[in-house]
């Protein structure tokens, strides 16, 4: 099941205020190239690009669909290409900026990971990266403990994403281990105001649902889809309902 642009965005505003939160963490510099990674639709990086204009920056991303979307954006210090996060981690470029929000979440073993990615920065360079808290988040939580449930369990053969995402000790200790100097490491709550479950369901169904919805077949997705509306709407029996979801934001830069 392809990445679909337009649902992702329904909530684009919400996804918006973290993005900015970390912006705000980045310090003007002399710096000549950045990567964003899981840039998606590529709006966010033509933001960055635009306020540092000193910086080429490169936006990179695995969904053909979303990359779509970024063909309308032009920038003279901006490009696009479709690559993965894993190769850019393998790879032996550097940068003066490596950026992400809301992606690294879908990489596995953050402990080999970040450690890559951290070894990859220039001296002077910046490290900034935003994830939802995957594993604490309510609706993930339902989602994860669905797929464990019969029928679903053996519709999925017995599949289930664990969240990768660290604690936040951990990031810092893996931040600090890299050399990274004035670390900030944060957990925020980016509350969101359902007037319906409805727009719950929606919320996640653009990201987090994705890959369950794709190993199941038309009858088994209906089944599934219904099931955790119906849990959704028992674990917020009051509406409007507050949906208190955490993200933990990471900025660090080399001396």
């Amino acid at each position: 099941m392809p990445w679909n642009p337009e649902i992702y965005n329904e909530f684009k505003d919400l996804r918006y205020k973290p993005f900015y939160d970390l912006m705000d963490f980045i310090k003007e510099s002399e710096a000549t190239k950045a990567i964003d990674l899981g840039c998606g639709t590529g709006e966010q990086t033509a933001i960055l690009a635009k306020k540092f204009s000193k910086t080429d920056f490169l936006g990179i991303d695995s969904s053909v669909e979303m990359l779509d979307k970024s063909k309308t954006l032009d920038a003279n210090n901006l490009r696009f290409e479709r690559g993965t996060v894993e190769d850019i981690a393998e790879s032996n470029q550097k940068w003066d900026l490596i950026f992400s929000n809301a992606a690294l979440q879908w990489s596995d073993n953050h402990e080999v990971l970040f450690p890559k990615l951290i070894d990859l920065i220039n001296p002077k360079g910046q490290f900034a990266v935003q994830m939802p808290v995957q594993n604490e988040n309510i609706l993930n939580k339902i989602l994860y403990q669905l797929a464990g449930e019969e029928p679903f369990k053996t519709y999925l053969n017995d599949w289930r994403r664990y969240s990768p995402v660290l604690s936040i000790d951990q990031y810092a200790q893996i931040m600090f281990d890299g050399e990274l100097e004035d670390i900030q490491v944060m957990q925020k709550i980016y509350p969101i105001i359902a007037q319906d479950h409805e727009a719950l369901y929606n919320f996640i169904s653009g990201s987090a649902l994705i890959p369950y919805i794709e190993r199941l077949d038309k009858e088994q997705q209906k089944h599934f889809v219904s099931t955790f509306k119906e849990r959704i709407a028992e674990h917020f029996p009051k509406l409007p309902a507050i949906y208190a979801f955490k993200r933990i934001l990471l900025y660090g830069r080399k001396a």
